[in-house]
């Protein structure tokens, strides 16, 4: 078993100096001193711009900021209108959406519905539920300045949930010429009609990212619940710090040079608990599911067998004792869609929970025709929640007889080079771990690592896998819970058969900010920065 005190001796150091000289330039800034400002330290670093080319946490982040989305999901998990009401026909195969008043964009602009269709469809191109709905859609049409229509070849019945989804890759509205640039292309205008905008003049990556208050946003009128609701800000800025050393950080949060902490390490809790000027709470409570993910394209996992045999060789106890450390926050699970939800499943998953697979993970190795080709590990060392994951992992395909390259970087560079197609020497790559909130992968539509596409499509990593395709439109048209059930069943054996990815348990991450801030929200796609007062 890999031991915690392995783990700790073995993490990846990350630069003190860089965090001083980061939280130093962004309190000194002339503009922070001016009406309310919320300083904030998130779980990644912002670099990328683009909140649908990536599935990155802190992309989607900076989407509710700047973005916003035609439907929203509440705490009951209904869709509920944000920026367009709709409504059904008869024979449930056309959806009208019709656009709120008084929607504009950062330019003043109005918001049409050429814009959302537009936006829409660069959307569909990049995310798993996007491309399911396309798949049952037959047009998708402007009808009017404020209205226009999707039409589908036959009932589906994720339309609305596809539109409405909370988290990543969520559908956020961009004006027509921004989303028209191809899909595989970043985009380079920021210009959105959130209740944020994000000040470029200011921005400095692996420094500071800036919002102001978007003084001619509109909110809703209803109570805001996770990403639905009012969006009502109420100050004047928020700027995201990066300080890559969490005890930084902390020491930052706890002598109020900043306000708010997305993920606190867990080793460092009962310090700011014994803090009266503190809040600490868990705010995603569904959690989140960690995971590894390899590279299809590439020997040596493009062979089923030798995927087999790292499935075996890793267990999520030895990984979660090292990320997490603490029952509290932890859990074993072998469920694909997560445990405690109406599809969870344990078939398929016990090397997984009980630990007990090295020794076939040898012999499926040995069998294999593995050749000793090295596996290019990206090991992030810049993020809380993604730090243990490849050092365990690494030492445990070792221990099955793997040979193991594990490349220190950071969060950032691993969501740019995990988009590489090319061989390791040439910048590619072999492995990746990642997280997902739970609201990203309780259904098979839903769940971006299912998707079977290759390269037409497909998640990093481009598992070519028709027959998940098959079973993933089969439950798509599923009518009742009972043939879903069955049918996410069967979905989660192909996984664990062919290994798209391999799940590492599940956990929650407690946030913690100053008793100055009122109104934080919770929710699957947390921090979000709405609603949030601070008293002076």
């Amino acid at each position: 078993m890999f031991h915690t005190s392995r783990w700790k001796r073995l993490t990846l150091a990350t630069s003190l100096a860089v965090s001083v000289l980061a939280l130093s330039s962004a309190l000194t800034s002339p503009a922070a001193a001016a009406g309310k400002t919320i300083t904030a330290v998130m779980h990644s670093d912002l670099r990328m711009l683009d909140p649908i080319i990536t599935t990155a946490y802190i992309q989607r982040d900076y989407g509710y900021m700047v973005y916003d989305t035609l439907l929203a999901t509440d705490a009951n998990f209904k869709i509920q209108p944000q920026m367009a009401e709709w409504k059904v026909s008869d024979d449930k195969l056309t959806y009208t959406f019709t656009l709120r008043d008084g929607l504009k964009w950062h330019d003043g602009t109005p918001v049409t519905a050429e814009d959302c269709v537009a936006s829409l469809k660069r959307w569909a191109k990049r995310d798993g539920m996007g491309q399911k709905l396309m798949d049952f859609t037959a047009s998708l049409d402007v009808i009017d300045a404020k209205s226009f229509a999707l039409k589908l070849k036959e009932p589906y019945g994720l339309v609305l949930e596809s539109i409405g989804k909370p988290s990543s890759v969520v559908p956020f509205m961009m004006p027509k010429r921004v989303a028209d640039t191809p899909a595989d292309q970043a985009i380079t205008d920021q210009t959105g009609s959130g209740p944020f905008k994000f000040v470029k003049a200011e921005f400095q990556p692996g420094v500071k990212a800036v919002f102001e208050k978007n003084t001619d946003y509109v909110p809703r009128k209803e109570a805001p619940s996770w990403t639905a609701g009012g969006k009502v800000v109420k100050v004047d800025r928020v700027e995201w710090i990066t300080m890559a050393d969490a005890q930084t950080a902390v020491n930052a949060l706890q002598s109020g040079d900043i306000d708010f902490m997305e993920n606190i390490p867990f080793e460092m809790l009962p310090v700011l608990e014994a803090n009266s000027d503190l809040k600490i709470e868990v705010l995603n409570k569904l959690g989140f599911q960690t995971l590894g993910r390899m590279n299809f394209t590439l020997p040596p996992f493009d062979n089923v067998k030798v995927r087999r045999a790292a499935f075996l060789a890793l267990n999520q106890k030895d990984v979660l004792d090292a990320l997490v450390g603490n029952e509290k926050y932890q859990q074993v699970c072998g469920a694909v869609f997560v445990c405690g939800t109406p599809l969870a499943s344990d078939v398929g998953a016990e090397s997984l929970v009980k630990g007990n697979g090295m020794a076939e993970a040898k012999k499926e190795l040995a069998a294999s025709g593995y050749d000793g080709t090295p596996i290019a590990i990206m090991a992030p060392g810049d993020v809380i929640t993604l730090r243990a994951q490849p050092i365990v992992s690494a030492q445990l395909l070792r221990d099955a007889g793997f040979k193991v390259d594990l490349q220190a970087t950071d969060w950032q560079t691993v969501v740019s080079r995990r988009a590489s197609q090319k061989p390791v020497k040439e910048g590619g790559w072999n492995m990746f771990f990642t997280n997902w909130a739970g609201a990203d992968v309780v259904n098979p539509i839903a769940n971006a690592s299912l998707n079977g596409r290759g390269k037409n499509g497909g998640w990093f990593g481009w598992a070519d896998d028709p027959k998940m395709e098959q079973m993933r439109d089969a439950f798509a048209r599923a009518t009742s819970a009972d043939e879903q059930k069955k049918l996410a069943t069967e979905i989660q054996k192909e996984n664990y058969d062919q290994v798209l990815y391999i799940p590492l348990g599940q956990y929650t991450v407690p946030s913690a900010w100053r008793k100055s801030l009122s109104g934080v929200l919770d929710g699957p796609a947390t921090p979000i920065f709405w609603n949030i007062d601070k008293s002076e």
